[in-house]
């Protein structure tokens, strides 16, 4: 096998096993409407990702980035799948 055609399989490989462990956050989002309120905890490859997935499966609701980001969760190592979790009410 010539080495050009070895070194792009290698690279076609390594492409392949970084898109599907991606390192992608978890941020709070805070969804309001009117007086009722929640939190939900986002998975995603970035914070604007994250925020858009909060508002497409809440639509018409308001969706804000809970500040400040915890350190210690912000980047999750995880299979690139986004992914939504409720973590309950907020006193309104």
């Amino acid at each position: 096998m010539p080495r050009q055609a070895a070194n792009r399989d290698a690279r076609s490989v390594l492409r392949k096993e970084t898109e599907e462990h991606k390192v992608m956050i978890r941020i709070s989002i805070e969804v309001s409407s009117g007086l009722a309120r929640f939190r939900v905890s986002v998975k995603a490859e970035c914070i604007e990702r994250a925020l858009d997935i909060a508002q497409t499966l809440n639509p018409g609701k308001e969706c804000k980035v809970i500040f400040p980001i915890d350190a210690e969760g912000f980047f999750v190592k995880e299979e690139s799948v986004a992914r939504i979790e409720a973590l309950g009410t907020v006193a309104a």
